[in-house]
């Protein structure tokens, strides 16, 4: 059996290619939009992709499930769950696709596929058995998605919180200790192969280990520990949970209903300076700096959104730009394809344009108008004589402790919220150190706002108000 691992850090997304090599075949568990990726894999390998699956309508990125239906391979998809959640762009359509519940089975060559009804995050999720069947006749690994992860569970409140259906997320908590409680039953020795690592917002405290056994999540697993009651685990996984990026009900929406297809990635033009000056007047393009905050307040075109192309750059893009806004980006030409290949995964595919660090630097020495972002630390939080201070950590960490008189909206939900704040009011945004706090601020002041970035550590505020 061949088994590979793909990694995406931004959104520390996993997804798996399981082949046969007996008969050079594969599939390909959990595909990101841009496939191109596991296809050239599996060239390199001697397989051909002849299946894929999901294990749930994903909120965090665009499935590559269609794509692949599209190309004429076999996919798998849930029928599990309520009729809310079903896979609506397969039902009725011409792909080749099979609908999957709970013990059915495929083959890929030698390996059996089984699927297993594992909801609470999601009604419909599934997870995979995988028994390499040229070896054994028993699993040896599941494809738990979004199910466990190394260190934690799948967050059952993305329904109400991310996806507006109401009065659900205690309900799915409870569905989900019911899964948790038939995972304990499975072999210690199996393996978990999950859908994120460290840093995805489908949990609060995913472990950046690749994979697991049973054995060990359930000796070290906080979160499959606490279900030594019903009651006392839903108290459990629904305290803390971080705010979804807004872009999440839109990924939920666009994999139920179906995504768009592609001819591939985006293409974008370089501008010239004529092109920059005529983008900052139209209403709806949006120009995304990817430079680091320094570099940006100090100097960037006027209206621009601020995104670094690090870890967040997908969640903060997906939070401040809509699907149909057209996006011009501000880039280390070296970077590009990086940066149009993030935005995609989410969606985000009208990215007609970019300029490079090196066409700004001429864009200002030709008079081209720049604008600046204010910043100060926390002194001069405390030395303001007027203005709000406005947290934009997340809720859980406000609560934690916060200046006091602080107004709180966490980062990614900032653009649904703005107008429960007042333009005539000038507001010093501040976060743990500075990167939430700069990015908020930047979408605050293209929307009109008077904001000073408090680019700052907070644990410099708490040793001064303790002193």
């Amino acid at each position: 059996m061949y088994f590979k691992q793909f990694f995406d850090e931004k959104l520390a997304q996993y997804a798996y290619m399981v082949g046969c090599q007996a008969n050079g075949t594969a599939i390909v568990i959990d595909p990101m939009r841009d496939i191109d990726q596991y296809i050239d894999h599996a060239a390199k390998q001697n397989l051909t992709i002849v299946a894929a699956a999901d294990t749930h309508i994903h909120a965090d990125y665009i499935s590559g499930l269609r794509e692949f239906a599209d190309r004429g391979v076999k996919v798998y998809a849930s029928d599990e769950g309520d009729k809310d959640w079903k896979y609506e762009w397969l039902r009725g359509s011409n792909y080749d696709f099979e609908l999957m519940n709970d013990g059915d089975e495929f083959y890929i060559g030698n390996i059996t596929i089984k699927a297993w009804h594992t909801p609470g995050h999601t009604p419909e999720h599934l997870s995979y058995f995988i028994t390499d069947g040229a070896a054994a006749d028993e699993p040896m690994g599941i494809a738990t998605g979004d199910f466990v992860f190394v260190g934690d569970v799948g967050r059952p409140d993305l329904l109400e919180s991310a996806a507006g259906q109401e009065n659900v997320m205690e309900p799915s908590a409870r569905t989900l200790f019911g899964s948790v409680e038939e995972f304990k039953k499975m072999p210690e020795y199996m393996q978990i192969w999950p859908g994120h690592g460290a840093g995805s917002a489908c949990g609060k405290a995913l472990g950046a280990i690749p994979e697991s056994t049973v054995g060990y999540e359930l000796r070290y697993n906080n979160s499959l520990k606490s279900a030594s009651s019903e009651d006392n685990f839903v108290k459990f996984i629904l305290e803390g949970q971080p705010e979804p990026p807004l872009y999440f009900a839109r990924m939920k929406r666009d994999n139920k209903m179906g995504p768009a297809l592609t001819d591939g990635l985006p293409n974008p033009e370089r501008l010239t300076l004529k092109q920059v000056e005529s983008a900052l007047s139209q209403s709806n393009t949006v120009i995304l700096d990817t430079r680091e905050r320094n570099e940006f307040s100090a100097e960037h075109l006027p209206g621009s959104l601020l995104s670094p192309l690090n870890k967040q750059f997908n969640t903060v893009a997906g939070s401040y730009i809509t699907e149909d806004e057209e996006i011009i980006l501000v880039v280390d030409e070296h970077r590009l394809n990086e940066a149009v290949r993030d935005l995609f995964r989410i969606g985000l595919d009208k990215v007609t344009g970019y300029i490079t660090l090196k066409d700004l630097q001429i864009y200002k020495e030709k008079g081209g108008e720049m604008a600046s972002l204010d910043s100060g630390t926390f002194e001069t939080l405390e030395n303001r004589s007027d203005g709000n201070v406005l947290d934009v950590r997340k809720a859980s960490e406000y609560e934690e402790g916060h200046v006091e008189g602080a107004s709180n909206i966490a980062h990614t939900r900032l653009l649904p919220r703005k107008d429960e704040l007042d333009k005539e009011t000038k507001y010093y945004v501040h976060c743990q150190s500075g990167g939430r706090s700069a990015v908020a601020s930047a979408l605050l002041k293209r929307e009109g706002f008077d904001v000073v970035l408090i680019d700052d550590e907070f644990a410099n505020y708490k040793r001064k108000a303790l002193a």
